[in-house]
Protein backbone atom coordinates (compact mmCIF):
# COMPACT_ATOMS: atom_id res chain seq x y z
CA UNK A 1 0.00 0.00 0.00
CA UNK A 2 3.13 2.56 0.77
CA UNK A 3 4.66 1.32 -2.33
CA UNK A 4 3.16 3.45 -5.61
CA UNK A 5 4.71 0.72 -8.15
CA UNK A 6 3.79 -2.71 -9.04
CA UNK A 7 5.96 -5.21 -6.65
CA UNK A 8 6.85 -8.37 -8.64
CA UNK A 9 8.12 -10.88 -6.08
CA UNK A 10 10.54 -13.33 -6.42
CA UNK A 11 9.33 -16.70 -5.82
CA UNK A 12 10.47 -20.62 -5.90
CA UNK A 13 10.10 -22.19 -8.83
CA UNK A 14 9.05 -25.48 -6.98
CA UNK A 15 6.08 -22.86 -5.39
CA UNK A 16 5.24 -21.67 -8.69
CA UNK A 17 4.51 -25.26 -9.92
CA UNK A 18 1.85 -26.00 -7.35
CA UNK A 19 -1.73 -25.16 -7.96
CA UNK A 20 -2.98 -22.02 -6.59
CA UNK A 21 0.34 -20.44 -5.13
CA UNK A 22 1.59 -20.70 -8.59
CA UNK A 23 -1.44 -18.78 -10.11
CA UNK A 24 -1.58 -16.52 -7.48
CA UNK A 25 1.89 -15.87 -8.16
CA UNK A 26 1.43 -15.69 -11.91
CA UNK A 27 -1.11 -12.87 -11.18
CA UNK A 28 0.39 -10.68 -9.19
CA UNK A 29 3.31 -10.66 -11.91
CA UNK A 30 5.78 -12.75 -9.71
CA UNK A 31 9.13 -13.74 -11.41
CA UNK A 32 9.98 -17.25 -10.53
CA UNK A 33 13.54 -18.50 -9.84
CA UNK A 34 14.96 -22.30 -9.52
CA UNK A 35 16.86 -22.83 -6.47
CA UNK A 36 19.80 -25.24 -6.02
CA UNK A 37 18.37 -26.80 -2.39
CA UNK A 38 15.06 -27.75 -4.41
CA UNK A 39 17.01 -29.51 -6.96
CA UNK A 40 19.17 -31.47 -4.07
CA UNK A 41 19.75 -35.15 -4.50
CA UNK A 42 21.85 -37.41 -1.97
CA UNK A 43 24.81 -38.23 -3.20
CA UNK A 44 26.52 -41.85 -3.38
CA UNK A 45 28.72 -43.10 -0.79
CA UNK A 46 30.36 -41.21 1.81
CA UNK A 47 33.07 -38.52 2.36
CA UNK A 48 35.65 -36.97 4.49
CA UNK A 49 37.96 -34.05 4.26
CA UNK A 50 41.45 -32.71 4.30
CA UNK A 51 41.63 -29.05 5.69
CA UNK A 52 44.82 -27.32 4.83
CA UNK A 53 46.66 -26.28 7.96
CA UNK A 54 45.90 -22.51 9.50
CA UNK A 55 47.75 -20.30 7.39
CA UNK A 56 48.26 -22.30 4.38
CA UNK A 57 48.77 -20.75 0.73
CA UNK A 58 46.36 -23.61 -0.20
CA UNK A 59 42.79 -22.07 -1.45
CA UNK A 60 41.38 -25.63 -2.21
CA UNK A 61 39.87 -28.62 0.24
CA UNK A 62 40.74 -32.40 -0.85
CA UNK A 63 37.35 -34.57 -0.65
CA UNK A 64 38.30 -37.97 0.12
CA UNK A 65 35.17 -40.30 -0.78
CA UNK A 66 34.15 -44.09 -0.09
CA UNK A 67 31.92 -45.87 -2.70
CA UNK A 68 31.13 -42.61 -4.33
CA UNK A 69 30.77 -41.52 -7.89
CA UNK A 70 32.00 -38.29 -8.21
CA UNK A 71 32.81 -38.14 -11.82
CA UNK A 72 29.54 -38.80 -12.91
CA UNK A 73 27.08 -37.49 -10.35
CA UNK A 74 28.85 -34.41 -10.32
CA UNK A 75 30.30 -31.48 -12.06
CA UNK A 76 32.73 -28.51 -11.19
CA UNK A 77 30.70 -25.51 -9.90
CA UNK A 78 27.94 -27.99 -8.61
CA UNK A 79 28.20 -27.42 -4.95
CA UNK A 80 28.34 -30.39 -2.02
CA UNK A 81 26.24 -29.52 1.27
CA UNK A 82 26.87 -31.84 4.50
CA UNK A 83 24.50 -32.89 7.18
CA UNK A 84 22.55 -30.72 9.30
CA UNK A 85 24.37 -27.74 7.41
CA UNK A 86 21.97 -24.80 5.12
CA UNK A 87 25.12 -23.71 3.25
CA UNK A 88 26.70 -25.24 0.21
CA UNK A 89 30.06 -25.72 -0.93
CA UNK A 90 31.56 -24.97 -4.50
CA UNK A 91 33.60 -28.21 -6.37
CA UNK A 92 36.64 -26.54 -7.99
CA UNK A 93 37.77 -29.79 -9.07
CA UNK A 94 37.51 -33.77 -9.80
CA UNK A 95 39.81 -36.15 -10.35
CA UNK A 96 37.90 -39.50 -10.78
CA UNK A 97 35.15 -40.95 -8.68
CA UNK A 98 36.55 -40.81 -5.31
CA UNK A 99 38.44 -37.92 -4.93
CA UNK A 100 37.52 -33.95 -5.53
CA UNK A 101 38.67 -30.41 -4.58
CA UNK A 102 36.15 -28.03 -3.28
CA UNK A 103 36.60 -24.39 -2.93
CA UNK A 104 37.65 -22.35 0.20
CA UNK A 105 35.22 -19.60 0.32
CA UNK A 106 34.00 -17.18 3.27
CA UNK A 107 32.29 -19.35 6.15
CA UNK A 108 33.10 -22.56 4.77
CA UNK A 109 35.35 -23.45 7.71
CA UNK A 110 32.22 -22.75 10.43
CA UNK A 111 30.13 -25.05 8.16
CA UNK A 112 33.20 -27.75 8.68
CA UNK A 113 34.24 -27.40 11.86
CA UNK A 114 30.35 -28.77 12.83
CA UNK A 115 31.31 -31.99 10.99
CA UNK A 116 32.60 -35.20 12.43
CA UNK A 117 35.81 -35.28 10.14
CA UNK A 118 37.51 -37.30 9.71
CA UNK A 119 35.28 -40.00 9.85
CA UNK A 120 33.42 -40.31 6.74
CA UNK A 121 29.83 -38.73 6.37
CA UNK A 122 26.93 -38.77 3.32
CA UNK A 123 26.13 -35.40 1.45
CA UNK A 124 24.03 -33.58 -0.59
CA UNK A 125 24.63 -32.60 -4.20
CA UNK A 126 23.42 -28.90 -4.84
CA UNK A 127 23.64 -28.54 -8.94
CA UNK A 128 24.74 -25.45 -10.48
CA UNK A 129 21.52 -23.47 -11.52
CA UNK A 130 21.78 -21.32 -14.81
CA UNK A 131 19.73 -18.14 -14.02
CA UNK A 132 20.78 -16.03 -16.97
CA UNK A 133 16.97 -15.74 -18.34
CA UNK A 134 15.91 -14.80 -13.92
CA UNK A 135 18.41 -11.92 -14.28
CA UNK A 136 17.49 -10.55 -18.05
CA UNK A 137 14.22 -10.48 -16.72
CA UNK A 138 14.46 -8.76 -13.31
CA UNK A 139 17.00 -6.18 -15.23
CA UNK A 140 14.12 -5.49 -17.66
CA UNK A 141 11.22 -4.58 -14.91
CA UNK A 142 13.92 -2.83 -13.29
CA UNK A 143 14.77 -0.73 -16.36
CA UNK A 144 11.45 -0.23 -17.01
CA UNK A 145 10.60 1.31 -13.73
CA UNK A 146 9.18 -1.80 -11.76
CA UNK A 147 10.04 -2.86 -8.16
CA UNK A 148 11.09 -6.13 -7.05
CA UNK A 149 10.54 -8.07 -4.36
CA UNK A 150 12.87 -10.29 -3.05
CA UNK A 151 13.89 -12.69 -0.04
CA UNK A 152 17.50 -12.22 0.63
CA UNK A 153 17.92 -15.44 2.62
CA UNK A 154 16.35 -17.64 0.21
CA UNK A 155 13.65 -19.28 1.91
CA UNK A 156 11.35 -19.47 5.10
CA UNK A 157 12.27 -20.19 8.07
CA UNK A 158 11.41 -19.55 12.09
CA UNK A 159 14.36 -19.02 13.01
CA UNK A 160 15.15 -16.48 16.04
CA UNK A 161 17.83 -14.47 13.60
CA UNK A 162 18.72 -13.89 9.84
CA UNK A 163 20.06 -16.92 8.01
CA UNK A 164 23.35 -15.62 5.64
CA UNK A 165 22.22 -13.67 2.70
CA UNK A 166 22.34 -15.17 -0.95
CA UNK A 167 24.71 -12.94 -3.23
CA UNK A 168 21.47 -12.40 -5.64
CA UNK A 169 20.31 -9.30 -4.35
CA UNK A 170 24.20 -7.73 -4.81
CA UNK A 171 23.97 -9.32 -8.00
CA UNK A 172 21.04 -7.47 -9.79
CA UNK A 173 21.86 -4.37 -8.03
CA UNK A 174 25.49 -4.12 -10.02
CA UNK A 175 24.50 -5.73 -12.82
CA UNK A 176 21.56 -3.23 -13.41
CA UNK A 177 23.95 0.09 -12.43
CA UNK A 178 26.26 -2.02 -15.15
CA UNK A 179 23.62 -2.28 -17.75
CA UNK A 180 21.63 0.39 -17.06
CA UNK A 181 22.88 3.34 -14.99
CA UNK A 182 20.10 2.59 -12.50
CA UNK A 183 21.73 2.62 -9.24
CA UNK A 184 18.41 1.36 -7.58
CA UNK A 185 17.47 1.59 -3.91
CA UNK A 186 17.80 -1.40 -1.53
CA UNK A 187 14.75 -1.06 0.41
CA UNK A 188 14.77 -3.58 3.84
CA UNK A 189 11.46 -4.70 5.06
CA UNK A 190 10.51 -6.14 8.26
CA UNK A 191 8.21 -8.51 8.88
CA UNK A 192 7.51 -9.01 12.95
CA UNK A 193 5.22 -11.75 13.52
CA UNK A 194 3.40 -12.93 16.80
CA UNK A 195 1.65 -16.46 16.47
CA UNK A 196 2.21 -16.43 13.28
CA UNK A 197 1.06 -19.99 13.17
CA UNK A 198 -2.25 -19.38 13.86
CA UNK A 199 -5.36 -17.70 12.18
CA UNK A 200 -5.84 -13.79 13.47
CA UNK A 201 -2.02 -13.51 14.39
CA UNK A 202 -0.63 -10.12 14.22
CA UNK A 203 2.10 -8.82 12.51
CA UNK A 204 4.05 -5.69 12.10
CA UNK A 205 5.52 -4.26 8.79
CA UNK A 206 8.65 -2.31 9.20
CA UNK A 207 10.57 0.12 6.45
CA UNK A 208 14.09 0.86 6.92
CA UNK A 209 16.38 3.19 5.03
CA UNK A 210 17.27 2.16 1.71
CA UNK A 211 20.67 1.04 0.66
CA UNK A 212 22.28 2.13 -2.50
CA UNK A 213 25.76 0.94 -4.52
CA UNK A 214 28.96 2.91 -3.68
CA UNK A 215 29.52 3.95 -7.52
CA UNK A 216 33.54 3.75 -7.29
CA UNK A 217 33.09 -0.06 -6.66
CA UNK A 218 31.33 -0.70 -9.59
CA UNK A 219 34.89 -1.09 -11.82
CA UNK A 220 35.74 -3.62 -8.85
CA UNK A 221 32.32 -4.97 -9.57
CA UNK A 222 33.18 -5.49 -13.85
CA UNK A 223 36.62 -6.95 -12.90
CA UNK A 224 35.63 -9.92 -11.27
CA UNK A 225 36.99 -12.51 -9.65
CA UNK A 226 38.14 -11.50 -6.36
CA UNK A 227 37.81 -8.33 -6.34
CA UNK A 228 34.00 -8.81 -7.49
CA UNK A 229 33.10 -11.04 -4.32
CA UNK A 230 34.74 -7.80 -2.04
CA UNK A 231 32.34 -5.84 -3.38
CA UNK A 232 29.32 -7.64 -3.63
CA UNK A 233 30.04 -8.98 0.30
CA UNK A 234 30.33 -5.32 1.35
CA UNK A 235 26.99 -4.99 -0.18
CA UNK A 236 25.60 -7.92 1.45
CA UNK A 237 27.02 -6.64 4.55
CA UNK A 238 25.35 -3.22 4.43
CA UNK A 239 21.73 -4.71 3.38
CA UNK A 240 22.29 -6.97 6.72
CA UNK A 241 22.29 -4.38 8.66
CA UNK A 242 19.97 -2.20 6.93
CA UNK A 243 17.83 -5.78 7.52
CA UNK A 244 19.02 -5.75 10.95
CA UNK A 245 17.43 -2.14 11.63
CA UNK A 246 13.71 -3.49 11.40
CA UNK A 247 13.60 -7.16 12.96
CA UNK A 248 13.90 -8.22 16.50
CA UNK A 249 16.72 -11.04 16.02
CA UNK A 250 17.97 -12.68 18.85
CA UNK A 251 20.07 -15.65 19.62
CA UNK A 252 17.87 -18.32 20.16
CA UNK A 253 14.66 -19.36 21.45
CA UNK A 254 14.77 -19.50 25.07
CA UNK A 255 16.28 -15.68 24.82
CA UNK A 256 13.41 -14.94 22.60
CA UNK A 257 10.96 -15.98 25.50
CA UNK A 258 12.94 -14.00 28.50
CA UNK A 259 12.71 -11.04 26.01
CA UNK A 260 8.97 -11.57 25.84
CA UNK A 261 8.45 -12.26 29.15
CA UNK A 262 10.51 -9.45 30.36
CA UNK A 263 9.08 -6.76 27.93
CA UNK A 264 5.80 -7.68 29.36
CA UNK A 265 6.63 -7.65 33.38
CA UNK A 266 8.46 -4.07 32.75
CA UNK A 267 5.02 -2.50 30.83
CA UNK A 268 2.81 -1.06 33.16
CA UNK A 269 -0.43 -2.49 33.97
CA UNK A 270 -3.62 -1.69 32.17
CA UNK A 271 -2.16 0.32 29.36
CA UNK A 272 -3.06 -1.35 25.81
CA UNK A 273 -0.04 -1.35 23.80
CA UNK A 274 0.04 -0.76 19.81
CA UNK A 275 1.90 -3.38 17.76
CA UNK A 276 4.68 -0.42 16.66
CA UNK A 277 4.87 -0.25 20.61
CA UNK A 278 5.55 -3.64 21.48
CA UNK A 279 7.73 -3.24 18.60
CA UNK A 280 9.78 -1.11 19.73
CA UNK A 281 10.33 -2.58 23.21
CA UNK A 282 11.03 -5.92 22.49
CA UNK A 283 13.97 -4.20 20.17
CA UNK A 284 15.13 -2.45 23.22
CA UNK A 285 15.37 -5.26 25.21
CA UNK A 286 17.15 -7.61 22.41
CA UNK A 287 19.72 -5.20 21.67
CA UNK A 288 19.87 -4.58 25.15
CA UNK A 289 20.68 -8.01 26.40
CA UNK A 290 23.47 -7.90 23.46
CA UNK A 291 24.95 -5.08 24.22
CA UNK A 292 24.85 -6.16 28.16
CA UNK A 293 26.29 -9.71 27.31
CA UNK A 294 28.86 -7.97 25.78
CA UNK A 295 30.08 -5.97 28.62
CA UNK A 296 30.63 -9.03 30.54
CA UNK A 297 32.20 -10.52 27.85
CA UNK A 298 29.40 -13.54 27.56
CA UNK A 299 30.26 -14.10 31.52
CA UNK A 300 26.56 -12.80 32.96
CA UNK A 301 26.66 -12.18 36.72
CA UNK A 302 25.13 -14.37 39.16
CA UNK A 303 22.26 -11.73 39.74
CA UNK A 304 21.40 -11.84 35.96
CA UNK A 305 21.53 -15.48 35.72
CA UNK A 306 18.86 -16.01 38.66
CA UNK A 307 16.93 -13.33 37.19
CA UNK A 308 16.89 -14.99 33.85
CA UNK A 309 15.79 -18.51 35.58
CA UNK A 310 13.14 -16.88 37.31
CA UNK A 311 11.89 -14.78 34.07
CA UNK A 312 11.50 -18.56 32.32
CA UNK A 313 10.66 -20.50 35.30
CA UNK A 314 7.32 -17.88 35.91
CA UNK A 315 6.74 -18.21 31.93
CA UNK A 316 6.34 -21.74 32.53
CA UNK A 317 4.35 -21.58 35.29
CA UNK A 318 2.09 -19.26 33.08
CA UNK A 319 1.80 -22.13 30.40
CA UNK A 320 1.38 -25.36 32.85
CA UNK A 321 -1.19 -23.53 33.97
CA UNK A 322 -2.93 -22.61 31.09
CA UNK A 323 -3.58 -18.41 31.52
CA UNK A 324 -1.68 -15.26 30.27
CA UNK A 325 0.37 -12.49 32.29
CA UNK A 326 -2.41 -9.89 31.68
CA UNK A 327 -4.62 -12.43 33.49
CA UNK A 328 -1.99 -12.55 36.62
CA UNK A 329 -2.61 -8.91 37.74
CA UNK A 330 -6.68 -9.66 37.94
CA UNK A 331 -5.93 -12.19 40.54
CA UNK A 332 -4.49 -9.98 42.65
CA UNK A 333 -8.09 -8.53 43.50
CA UNK A 334 -9.56 -12.14 43.78
CA UNK A 335 -10.07 -13.80 46.81
CA UNK A 336 -8.49 -16.81 45.21
CA UNK A 337 -7.70 -18.42 48.66
CA UNK A 338 -11.12 -17.70 50.05
CA UNK A 339 -12.10 -20.62 52.81
CA UNK A 340 -8.56 -21.26 53.43
CA UNK A 341 -8.54 -21.04 57.83
CA UNK A 342 -5.43 -18.03 57.74
CA UNK A 343 -7.90 -16.06 55.71
CA UNK A 344 -10.94 -16.57 58.73
CA UNK A 345 -13.49 -17.34 56.12
CA UNK A 346 -16.54 -19.37 57.15
CA UNK A 347 -17.98 -22.23 55.59
CA UNK A 348 -20.87 -20.38 53.95
CA UNK A 349 -18.56 -17.21 52.51
CA UNK A 350 -16.17 -20.46 50.89
CA UNK A 351 -19.97 -21.69 49.15
CA UNK A 352 -21.00 -18.49 47.85
CA UNK A 353 -17.51 -17.82 46.52
CA UNK A 354 -17.72 -21.14 44.60
CA UNK A 355 -21.00 -20.57 43.52
CA UNK A 356 -19.57 -17.17 41.96
CA UNK A 357 -16.93 -19.17 40.09
CA UNK A 358 -19.40 -21.53 39.24
CA UNK A 359 -22.11 -18.58 37.79
CA UNK A 360 -18.55 -17.17 35.98
CA UNK A 361 -18.28 -19.94 34.33
CA UNK A 362 -21.62 -21.05 33.09
CA UNK A 363 -21.67 -16.76 31.83
CA UNK A 364 -19.13 -17.82 30.05
CA UNK A 365 -19.95 -20.93 28.58
CA UNK A 366 -23.07 -19.38 27.06
CA UNK A 367 -21.47 -16.73 25.59
CA UNK A 368 -19.39 -19.23 23.92
CA UNK A 369 -21.74 -21.57 22.44
CA UNK A 370 -23.72 -19.25 21.04
CA UNK A 371 -21.02 -17.70 19.20
CA UNK A 372 -20.10 -21.32 17.91
CA UNK A 373 -22.90 -22.11 16.48
CA UNK A 374 -22.53 -20.16 12.72
CA UNK A 375 -18.74 -21.92 13.48
CA UNK A 376 -20.01 -24.90 13.52
CA UNK A 377 -21.35 -25.05 10.33
CA UNK A 378 -19.48 -22.78 8.42
CA UNK A 379 -16.09 -23.15 9.32
CA UNK A 380 -15.52 -25.96 12.12
CA UNK A 381 -15.44 -28.52 9.17
CA UNK A 382 -13.23 -26.44 7.14
CA UNK A 383 -10.54 -25.51 10.40
CA UNK A 384 -10.38 -28.90 11.58
CA UNK A 385 -9.11 -30.41 7.67
CA UNK A 386 -7.45 -27.10 7.37
CA UNK A 387 -5.57 -27.60 10.74
CA UNK A 388 -4.55 -31.80 10.43
CA UNK A 389 -3.25 -30.68 6.29
CA UNK A 390 -0.94 -28.09 7.65
CA UNK A 391 0.41 -29.60 10.48
CA UNK A 392 1.36 -32.57 7.78
CA UNK A 393 2.54 -30.17 5.49
CA UNK A 394 4.64 -28.38 8.79
CA UNK A 395 6.37 -32.32 8.73
CA UNK A 396 6.83 -32.31 5.14
CA UNK A 397 9.30 -29.34 5.59
CA UNK A 398 10.34 -29.56 8.36
CA UNK A 399 12.26 -32.95 7.17
CA UNK A 400 13.38 -31.54 3.71
CA UNK A 401 14.91 -28.28 5.33
CA UNK A 402 18.16 -27.69 7.10
CA UNK A 403 17.32 -24.82 8.53
CA UNK A 404 13.71 -24.79 10.07
CA UNK A 405 13.41 -25.74 13.63
CA UNK A 406 9.96 -26.34 13.93
CA UNK A 407 8.49 -25.67 10.81
CA UNK A 408 5.85 -23.21 11.78
CA UNK A 409 6.73 -20.77 9.34
CA UNK A 410 4.84 -22.64 6.71
CA UNK A 411 1.35 -23.49 8.75
CA UNK A 412 -0.16 -20.64 8.53
CA UNK A 413 -0.33 -20.34 4.30
CA UNK A 414 -1.07 -24.10 3.62
CA UNK A 415 -4.13 -23.24 6.37
CA UNK A 416 -5.12 -20.42 3.98
CA UNK A 417 -4.06 -22.32 1.03
CA UNK A 418 -6.96 -25.14 2.16
CA UNK A 419 -9.48 -22.77 3.07
CA UNK A 420 -8.94 -21.29 -0.46
CA UNK A 421 -10.03 -24.84 -1.57
CA UNK A 422 -12.68 -25.92 0.88
CA UNK A 423 -14.40 -22.91 2.00
CA UNK A 424 -16.32 -22.37 -1.41
CA UNK A 425 -16.33 -26.56 -1.78
CA UNK A 426 -18.27 -26.19 2.27
CA UNK A 427 -20.91 -23.62 0.27
CA UNK A 428 -21.35 -26.01 -2.78
CA UNK A 429 -21.96 -29.12 -0.64
CA UNK A 430 -24.44 -26.95 1.52
CA UNK A 431 -25.91 -25.36 -1.43
CA UNK A 432 -26.26 -28.69 -3.06
CA UNK A 433 -28.15 -30.47 0.16
CA UNK A 434 -30.56 -27.42 0.11
CA UNK A 435 -31.89 -27.94 -3.20
CA UNK A 436 -31.97 -32.06 -2.87
CA UNK A 437 -33.80 -31.67 0.39
CA UNK A 438 -35.92 -28.93 0.70
CA UNK A 439 -38.63 -27.01 -1.29
CA UNK A 440 -36.94 -23.80 -1.51
CA UNK A 441 -37.09 -22.29 -5.09
CA UNK A 442 -34.23 -20.95 -7.15
CA UNK A 443 -34.33 -17.53 -6.20
CA UNK A 444 -34.76 -18.51 -2.38
CA UNK A 445 -31.31 -20.63 -3.07
CA UNK A 446 -29.65 -18.07 -5.05
CA UNK A 447 -30.26 -15.69 -1.64
CA UNK A 448 -29.04 -18.48 0.75
CA UNK A 449 -25.78 -19.35 -1.37
CA UNK A 450 -25.27 -15.69 -1.34
CA UNK A 451 -25.26 -15.20 2.18
CA UNK A 452 -22.57 -17.73 2.59
CA UNK A 453 -19.30 -15.65 2.74
CA UNK A 454 -21.22 -13.22 4.47
CA UNK A 455 -22.03 -15.67 7.27
CA UNK A 456 -18.91 -17.32 7.15
CA UNK A 457 -17.57 -13.47 8.09
CA UNK A 458 -20.29 -13.09 11.21
CA UNK A 459 -19.21 -16.59 12.34
CA UNK A 460 -15.43 -15.86 12.26
CA UNK A 461 -15.80 -12.62 13.70
CA UNK A 462 -18.04 -14.47 16.52
CA UNK A 463 -15.91 -17.46 17.36
CA UNK A 464 -12.89 -14.61 17.84
CA UNK A 465 -15.42 -13.29 20.50
CA UNK A 466 -15.84 -16.24 21.98
CA UNK A 467 -12.02 -17.51 22.03
CA UNK A 468 -11.45 -14.76 23.90
CA UNK A 469 -14.16 -15.57 26.80
CA UNK A 470 -12.82 -19.22 26.98
CA UNK A 471 -9.38 -17.54 27.40
CA UNK A 472 -10.84 -15.84 30.55
CA UNK A 473 -12.55 -19.24 31.45
CA UNK A 474 -9.55 -20.89 32.33
CA UNK A 475 -8.66 -18.98 35.34
CA UNK A 476 -12.33 -19.76 36.91
CA UNK A 477 -11.93 -23.29 36.07
CA UNK A 478 -8.65 -23.89 37.28
CA UNK A 479 -9.26 -21.84 41.13
CA UNK A 480 -11.79 -25.11 41.31
CA UNK A 481 -8.60 -27.40 41.66
CA UNK A 482 -7.41 -27.48 45.12
CA UNK A 483 -3.48 -27.78 43.69
CA UNK A 484 -4.02 -25.21 41.14
CA UNK A 485 -5.89 -22.41 43.17
CA UNK A 486 -2.66 -22.26 45.76
CA UNK A 487 -0.40 -22.22 42.62
CA UNK A 488 -2.66 -19.31 41.23
CA UNK A 489 -2.94 -17.41 44.87
CA UNK A 490 1.17 -17.57 44.66
CA UNK A 491 1.49 -16.55 40.97
CA UNK A 492 0.74 -12.33 42.21
CA UNK A 493 3.28 -12.03 44.99
CA UNK A 494 5.78 -13.67 42.41
CA UNK A 495 4.86 -11.69 39.81
CA UNK A 496 5.27 -8.34 41.90
CA UNK A 497 8.55 -9.71 43.04
CA UNK A 498 9.97 -10.44 39.83
CA UNK A 499 8.70 -7.34 38.10
CA UNK A 500 10.26 -5.26 40.70
CA UNK A 501 13.51 -7.06 40.29
CA UNK A 502 13.62 -6.54 36.84
CA UNK A 503 13.02 -2.80 36.86
CA UNK A 504 15.68 -2.60 39.52
CA UNK A 505 18.42 -4.74 37.00
CA UNK A 506 17.04 -2.01 34.17
CA UNK A 507 17.49 1.04 36.32
CA UNK A 508 20.93 0.03 37.10
CA UNK A 509 22.33 -1.48 33.74
CA UNK A 510 19.89 0.97 31.88
CA UNK A 511 22.28 3.50 32.28
CA UNK A 512 24.98 1.91 30.37
CA UNK A 513 23.48 1.34 27.33
CA UNK A 514 23.20 5.28 26.31
CA UNK A 515 20.52 5.68 23.72
CA UNK A 516 18.28 2.66 24.09
CA UNK A 517 18.30 3.28 27.33
CA UNK A 518 17.14 7.25 27.52
CA UNK A 519 16.18 8.11 24.17
CA UNK A 520 12.21 7.94 22.68
CA UNK A 521 12.77 7.68 19.05
CA UNK A 522 15.80 5.92 18.05
CA UNK A 523 17.84 4.97 14.52
CA UNK A 524 17.45 1.52 14.73
CA UNK A 525 20.21 1.27 11.58
CA UNK A 526 22.85 3.11 13.79
CA UNK A 527 22.18 0.75 17.08
CA UNK A 528 22.41 -2.54 15.24
CA UNK A 529 25.43 -0.94 13.00
CA UNK A 530 27.19 -0.14 16.23
CA UNK A 531 26.32 -3.67 18.04
CA UNK A 532 27.48 -5.21 15.11
CA UNK A 533 30.54 -2.98 15.50
CA UNK A 534 31.32 -3.77 19.00
CA UNK A 535 30.63 -7.58 18.64
CA UNK A 536 33.49 -7.65 15.82
CA UNK A 537 35.80 -6.24 18.56
CA UNK A 538 34.55 -8.32 21.27
CA UNK A 539 35.76 -11.14 19.68
CA UNK A 540 38.99 -10.14 17.55
CA UNK A 541 37.74 -9.71 14.37
CA UNK A 542 38.16 -5.92 14.23
CA UNK A 543 40.94 -4.26 15.77
CA UNK A 544 40.08 -1.28 18.56
CA UNK A 545 43.02 0.96 17.07
CA UNK A 546 41.94 0.67 13.80
CA UNK A 547 38.82 1.69 14.03
CA UNK A 548 39.44 4.91 16.24
CA UNK A 549 41.69 5.97 13.76
CA UNK A 550 39.53 5.75 11.45
CA UNK A 551 36.94 7.87 13.16
CA UNK A 552 39.18 10.26 13.80
CA UNK A 553 40.12 10.36 9.89
CA UNK A 554 36.32 11.31 9.78
CA UNK A 555 36.73 13.64 12.50
CA UNK A 556 39.76 15.51 10.30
Amino acid sequence: CTCQRTISYLVADKSWKRPIVGHLAWAMGAVPVKRAQDSAGKGSGTVTLEIPAEGSSDKSIRVVGKATKFSSEIKVGDKIRFPKTAMGIKVSGIDDDESMSLKMEEGVLDVLSSQPFPQYVPFDILPRIDQKDVYQNVLEKLASGGTIGIFPEGGSHDRTDLLPLKVGVALIAYSELEKDGINVPIVPVGLNYFRAHRFRGKATVEFGSPTYIEPSTLADFKQGGADKRRVCNELLGRIEDSMRSVIVSVPDYDTMQIIHAARRLYRQDGIVQTAEQRQDMGRRFAEGYKRMLLQVEGEPPEEWLSLQNRLLAYQKELTQLGIRDYQVAGLDHEEVEIGCETQGHGKGETVLHRLNILGHIFHLLCIFVLASIPAVLLNLPVGMISRMYSNRRRKVALAASKVKIKGYDVMLSERVLCCIVLVPSLWMVYGLLLFCFTSLDYPSLAVCFTCFPLFSYWSIMATESGMVDVKDLKPYVMRMIPSARRRLAALPATRKALRADLRAMIRKIGPTLGKIYYEKDLNWAEITTETKRLTLISSGSLDVDEVLGSESKKDD
